[in-house]
């Protein structure tokens, strides 16, 4: 007599599913779950953390909650905005840049830190955020980087070997310089795997502070001439070649 083994049903938290659809962040997801808002075949469900399959019919607001169009952005983040959906410091965020622009809920593709600029992500769709985002299998990014120093052979050079910091082993994949002044210079950094406020980190084991940091580039996508505070969609090749490198 023979018999068959059922495959387990893959479950994460209710909160967890709705933000892995798009749909919103965990965190506001599990505000529309303690409200009542949101049924698990057809069941309302209070507890964000419930047991759920990624393929059960869920409704918010008694609307059906299907995976939404997919939506991908190019932003040129200004200097002094914070890359998250609020701040419990009232800081202005990034999503200052899409007021009235009537898109729906979108997250930033990793991160630029308050005080750097240029090209920022934002995307709807988890799974080709992960991708992109991944700190060690995502594409290249390319940042210009003004220090406030003159840079020697010696600092090219330790920037590519790498620095312990924090516990982290930092480097750069290539440094070049742009162009230099009296008493500073402007960089161009590429990172192959990105660590929090990696080039600021490594410059400064180094005694060299940034005065500005701008990524202009992601994979093959550029920050080209895209107004400060502006966005724009990325096309349907971007998106693909940005996946491929990951």
């Amino acid at each position: 007599m023979s018999s068959s083994k059922r495959l387990p049903v893959s479950r994460h938290g209710l909160a967890r599913v709705l933000s892995k659809r798009g749909l919103c962040s965990r965190t506001e997801a599990a505000r529309w779950i303690v409200a009542g808002r949101v049924t698990v075949a057809g069941r309302v469900i209070l507890d964000p953390d419930h047991p759920t399959a990624q393929s059960a019919v869920i409704t918010v607001d008694d609307v059906a909650s299907a995976l939404p169009e997919r939506i991908y952005l190019a932003l040129n983040k200004p200097r002094g905005l914070v890359t998250s959906v609020t701040d419990e410091r009232g800081r202005d965020t990034i999503y200052r840049c899409l007021d009235g622009a009537g898109l729906p809920w979108l997250a930033p593709v990793g991160r630029l830190d308050k005080a750097s600029e240029g090209l920022l992500l934002l995307c709807n769709d988890p799974q080709w955020a992960a991708l992109v985002a991944s700190p060690d299998q995502g594409p290249d990014k390319v940042y210009h980087v003004q220090i406030d120093a003159i840079p020697d052979d010696a600092l090219l050079t330790a920037l590519v070997a790498g620095r312990e910091e924090g516990g982290e082993f930092l480097r750069a994949k290539a440094v070049q310089v742009l162009r230099t002044g009296g008493r500073n210079a402007w960089l161009e950094v590429v990172l192959d795997r990105g660590r929090n406020r990696h080039i600021r980190r490594l410059l400064a084991t180094l005694d060299v502070r940034v005065l500005r940091l701008v990524r202009v580039a992601i994979g093959t996508v550029q920050l080209g001439e895209l107004p400060k505070g502006q966005w724009r969609a990325l096309a349907e090749d971007e998106v693909r070649a940005l996946a491929a490198t990951a």
